[in-house]
Formats: C-alpha cells, structure tokens, sequence
C-alpha cells in the first residue's frame, strides 16, 4: 500500500518496534526515521507537537534520559525550555511518534497506532510481551 505514514522510531524501544510492526501488519511499509540518529528540527518537532493536540511537556519521556538531572519535573518551565531540552538531547523525544493521513499521535501504548492506520489488519498481531492486539481476523481486541 502507498499509504504515506511515518515513524518516529527508535529500534531499541519495544513499544516503538510493536507500533513499526502494526503498521507493517497492516501492509504498510512507513517512512522510518531513527530520530536518534536524526533528530527533527525544531520548527518539525512544534509542528508534531501542535498537529497531535499535546503539550510539549507530554512528549517528555522520563525513563532513561536526563530528565532528572535537567530539573524537567520543575512545573513552572515553559514550552519553549522543554521544547529547547528536547532539541538538545533527543532522547528526552518520547517515542514513538506517529504520523500518518489520519492524524499524528504519540503511540504509548503501541495498539494506539491502529487509529492511524488507513488499512486494516492483515492477521493477528501479538506484541513482544505476547499480548494480543488483533484477532486472526485483523480486529482489534481492545479500543
């Protein structure tokens, strides 16, 4: 399918590698960029932020970065010093990102990406930690 979706991705993530693998599920080979590796632009990353109706502060990832050590949990910072601390240290991007013709959003948990995907399901998906999400016949188990 020549649908355009793209991933925001980072391949040492379980949740980002379920939501690349729903997609893939469904027939779909999206544009994947390894946001690590290349980061988007700030002038990107406001636009992603606004088009998915989040607030910087909740794409924000906590675990594993230096989130702690920056002083992030500090309520009284604006967007634009989250938004600067995320174009900094990239790893502070919470993953993974999701955009496609139906909208964008940030896929945590990973079965949120099948309200993004234009096609249907073309068989049953399991994720790494063996939960089910979609039935044999491409049906999501859960809303």
């Amino acid at each position: 399918m020549t649908t355009d979706i793209i991933i925001y991705h980072n391949p040492e993530c379980g949740t980002s590698r379920n939501t690349l693998a729903m997609i893939r599920n469904a027939g779909i080979e999206p544009h994947v960029v390894e946001y690590l590796k290349t980061p988007p632009t700030r002038a990107l990353l406001e636009q992603l932020i606004e088009r998915a109706g989040i607030a910087p502060r909740a794409l924000l990832r906590e675990k594993g970065t230096p989130f702690a050590e920056l002083g992030l949990g500090d309520e009284s910072l604006g967007d634009d010093a989250l938004i600067e601390a995320m174009m900094a240290h990239p790893i502070l991007i919470n993953r993974p990102l999701v955009v496609s013709p139906l909208g964008v959003k940030l896929c945590r948990p990973s079965e949120e990406v099948l309200d993004l995907i234009p096609a249907q399901q073309r068989g049953a998906f399991a994720k790494e930690d063996g939960e089910q999400v979609v039935d044999d016949a491409g049906n999501r188990l859960r809303a």
